[in-house]
């Protein structure tokens, strides 16, 4: 029912007209009445009808000047005039506020319920309108999200696709980037899975990134938009904090790829770099975060420029030594993952090496290794092939298998030389080393230097420190604790210096000098 409100300052009008006319025939009711327009003016602020007869000519505010008030606060009031016949100019002035209901009194019933449906008719078109367009709204916001990721699928992987299309879509999902950098974030699932575990992926990293813009599924992989961002650290921790949640609800490691950052229409060119990234999990090994600057620098030789003398393997395996055929076999990894040619191609000097060295066996044994070549070739990362050929070595040779490494790498050298020169640094850690000195990701850095030296960069840290505090203490009887903590990084905490050095050392630092006294 549509509410009417019935104006006129004759009284027997007012009961005439609220007697006669059968509101409900025409799906409205009687809401009450007013004898001037101030009074209807009230009445409308109060009960807000939806429709008001209203005389024109009224003492203290007449109808035009009602029309024109309730028209500023109730613009969708609609309004039926009554005039009399020498009032049209009144009417003609009525209608320019919108009013399109005009009747000349007197009026009788069917006039009345004529104007009466015909309003209730617009109002009842205008509702099935507007229901029409949140039925829409509401159906598009339930495909919105499959379209969003059909669109990114589409946008990386179409040539077609550009600024352009970007332009017009953004408007589309609500998103107002033109102009801002983006990233593309790629997770690759590191053992076997069901499809729903790539939206929880999905689902939790959309949760802990900042505002990610878009993401899809593609490929059996995640992969996310996000806007650029200064604090590269600050991206790295939720990247890492993604990828714990996700292995401590299911018991999966995942990979991360980030492509350098680019303008929207690059995408195509982010989405091939962030590939790029993850492709190089065969050298860097399952898990972590693989950056450009991970990647860039990395030599793409031939492969006549390849050269490994797998004699440097076969020798000390024929000898018995495990330590020199682990040390030659970690080498020729060492040289594959520096070289970085095409993932068949070092699948091939792989195999070729392994089945070099089980030719060393007795005939049915070598048979038996034969049957793993099979497995190599299968093997989605180069650390795993490594380790397969350890293995072997390992069993042909009667020796244990063990992983201490005595050479460094030109990185880990760097990274020992680094904290040598910064004991004093306060700051000195395993982030400040990988970002401020050799820009490198500072995951991979530390299970490089703790494969390589065979431990946690901290402790190593810590370990080196109070070595040289042992020297300091002897060289210089006169040295106090608190220049010491100082000197070697400590900042201003002795105590904690005193406590380190005491768990390290065997005893407290005045006791040691007291021994080298």
């Amino acid at each position: 029912m549509y509410k009417v409100l019935l104006v006129d300052d004759e009284r027997m009008i007012l009961e005439g007209i609220s007697s006669i006319v059968d509101w409900q025939s025409v799906d409205t009711e009687l809401i009450g009445t007013a004898r001037n327009g101030i009074e209807a003016y009230a009445f409308v602020c109060e009960h807000e009808p939806d429709i008001v007869i209203s005389d024109i000519r009224m003492p203290g505010m007449d109808g035009l000047q009602l029309v024109a008030k309730v028209k500023e606060t109730h613009p969708h009031t609609r309004f039926i005039m009554l005039s009399g016949f020498d009032e049209f100019e009144y009417a003609q002035i009525a209608m320019q506020h919108g009013v399109k209901h005009y009747l000349l009194k007197p009026c009788n019933e069917n006039s009345i319920l004529k104007a009466l449906s015909e309003i209730a008719a617009e109002y009842k078109q205008e509702e099935s309108k507007e229901g029409f367009i949140q039925s829409m709204k509401a159906n598009l916001q339930k495909v919105l999200p499959h379209v969003k990721e059909q669109f990114l699928k589409e946008f990386v992987t179409n040539k077609s696709y550009g600024s352009r299309d970007w332009e017009y879509y953004q408007d589309l999902f609500g998103l107002h980037v033109s102009g801002r950098k983006v990233r593309l974030l790629l997770f690759r699932l590191e053992d076997k899975f069901e499809y729903e575990h790539l939206f929880a992926v999905k689902n939790i990293a959309e949760d802990i990134l900042d505002e990610p813009l878009l993401s899809s599924t593609i490929a059996e992989q995640i992969l996310v938009m996000i806007e650029d961002q200064e604090d590269m650290t600050r991206l790295q921790e939720q990247i890492e904090e993604i990828r714990r949640i996700f292995m401590l609800y299911y018991k999966i490691d995942t990979t991360a790829a980030l492509s350098e950052s680019g303008e929207i229409g690059e995408a195509r060119k982010l989405y091939l770099q962030a590939i790029d990234c993850l492709s190089h999990r065969f050298y860097l090994g399952e898990g972590g975060l693989i950056t450009m600057r991970d990647i860039l620098g990395s030599a793409q030789p031939s492969q006549a420029q390849f050269v490994f003398d797998e004699d440097r393997i076969l020798f000390p395996i024929r000898a018995g030594n495990w330590e020199e055929a682990e040390a030659s076999i970690e080498a020729f990894q060492d040289l594959l993952v520096n070289s970085r040619l095409d993932i068949q191609t070092t699948k091939s000097y792989v195999i070729q090496s392994f089945i070099s060295m089980t030719r060393l066996c007795a005939e049915p044994q070598m048979h038996q290794y034969m049957g793993l070549i099979g497995h190599i070739s299968q093997m989605e990362t180069l650390q795993a092939s490594i380790q397969l050929l350890k293995q072997t070595a390992s069993e042909i040779t009667h020796a244990i298998f063990e992983q201490n490494r005595n050479k460094h790498s030109q990185v880990i050298q760097k990274v020992i030389d680094i904290v040598n020169a910064e004991l004093s640094n306060a700051e000195l850690s395993l982030n400040w080393v990988a970002h401020k000195m050799l820009y490198m990701n500072p995951d991979y850095l530390g299970k490089l230097f703790k494969k390589e030296t065979g431990e946690r960069f901290s402790n190593y840290v810590v370990t080196v420190r109070i070595r040289k505090a042992m020297e300091m203490i002897k060289s210089n009887d006169d040295v106090k604790m608190f220049e010491l903590a100082e000197q070697l990084g400590f900042g201003d905490n002795p105590q904690y210096f005193s406590q380190v050095f005491k768990k390290i050392a065997g005893c407290a630092p005045s006791e040691y000098k007291k021994l080298t006294m």
